[in-house]
């Protein structure tokens, strides 16, 4: 039986993406509630139609709601989409778990793998709030907030296991300019964007070293093997990293200046620290430097090897100096390309 297209949706979480995320559902005809951690965004979104503090320079839609009331967010949704640092998703969904409306899809915007649990965003969710898996739908693909907001053509992955859940989202969230495909191998999609952060960072690096196309080119053409290694161990269907959810996040995420991610590398390859390339990001911590500690554990628990991802985790939590590495990783045992 089809799945009836969400008409009112909560989106929690009011940074770069989660406005951004809104703000394509509001512009495909829906009816849409952000929730902000701070009230003066909140406040900001409901009343000036902007969020100057992540998306300045856009204009939001005049019908965008906000609250700093998650309650106020969440009432009579039949979708909620959460729009949280990965992270943080479980601490936070503990926090609404009791206020979540019965039986509608719940929607994940976070990439990452979780410290400690190495569980991917999926599993938090339906561990935290007990539903069913195929209530729980993933948004990936090569969307960089600021162009999405700007409204340039843009195209994502609705990823659930029930097939008829993703065609209803991808109809509620499909605009002129943002074009969702659906796929039902959640696995793939998630294990994508959450290792397209950590390779991002050694995209970065590698520019902060002055490298040009050719390494950038090696750093994401074995970034993709690693992430396919690793999905394939876990049940991905190979094809998906030669989607949007793979390769084309991918590309994106190492390339643009407007990746923090990258951004966050570059810095750290020109000689910053953490600390430093984090104060210039604006404070935030670029998903990536988290992430590739998890990944690398999940990846050992499974006896998959991904040689890019221990270098960026030796990076980030180990003090290695990013040139140290090169010479290590072409200095690796030769092998077939595909071995």
């Amino acid at each position: 039986m089809s799945e009836a297209t969400p008409q009112r949706i909560a989106v929690l979480g009011a940074g770069s993406w989660g406005t951004t995320f809104a703000k394509v559902l509001a512009d495909a005809g829906r009816d849409v509630t952000v929730w902000a951690r701070r009230a003066e965004i909140a406040e900001e979104i409901a009343e000036q139609h902007v969020n100057s503090s992540y998306l300045p320079g856009v204009r939001l839609p005049a019908g965008l709601t906000a609250t700093a009331d998650p309650a106020a967010a969440l009432h009579d949704a039949d979708a909620v989409v959460l729009a949280v640092p990965s992270q943080s998703l479980r601490d936070n969904l503990t926090a609404w778990r009791s206020l979540l409306p019965t039986g509608v899809s719940l929607v994940s915007l976070a990439k990452g793998v979780e410290l400690g649990t190495l569980k991917r965003m999926s599993e938090v969710i339906v561990d935290v709030t007990g539903v069913s898996s195929d209530q729980v739908v993933v948004v990936s693909g090569p969307n960089l907030a600021l162009e999405v907001a700007q409204q340039q053509p843009a195209a994502a992955v609705i990823a659930c296991v029930d097939h008829d859940r993703a065609v209803a989202f991808q109809h509620a969230s499909s605009g002129g300019y943002f074009r969702p495909y659906t796929n039902v191998d959640v696995v793939g999609c998630e294990l994508g964007g959450a290792c397209k952060n950590v390779i991002a960072l050694s995209c970065g690096m590698a520019a902060g070293l002055g490298y040009g196309a050719n390494t950038l080119a090696t750093l994401i053409t074995r970034g993709l093997a690693e992430m396919a290694r690793l999905g394939g161990k876990l049940g991905a269907d190979p094809l998906t990293f030669a989607g949007l959810a793979g390769v084309g996040d991918l590309v994106a995420t190492c390339s643009s200046p407007l990746s923090r991610n990258r951004t966050f590398g570059e810095r750290v390859g020109r000689g910053e620290t953490l600390a430093q390339a984090q104060e210039a990001t604006g404070g935030q911590v670029a998903e990536g430097v988290k992430s590739c500690s998890s990944i690398r554990a999940l990846a050992m628990a499974h006896g998959v090897d991904m040689p890019l991802t221990d270098a960026m985790h030796r990076v980030c939590h180990e003090g290695v100096a990013p040139l140290e590495l090169v010479a290590e990783l072409f200095g690796r045992a030769k092998k077939s390309e595909w071995g």
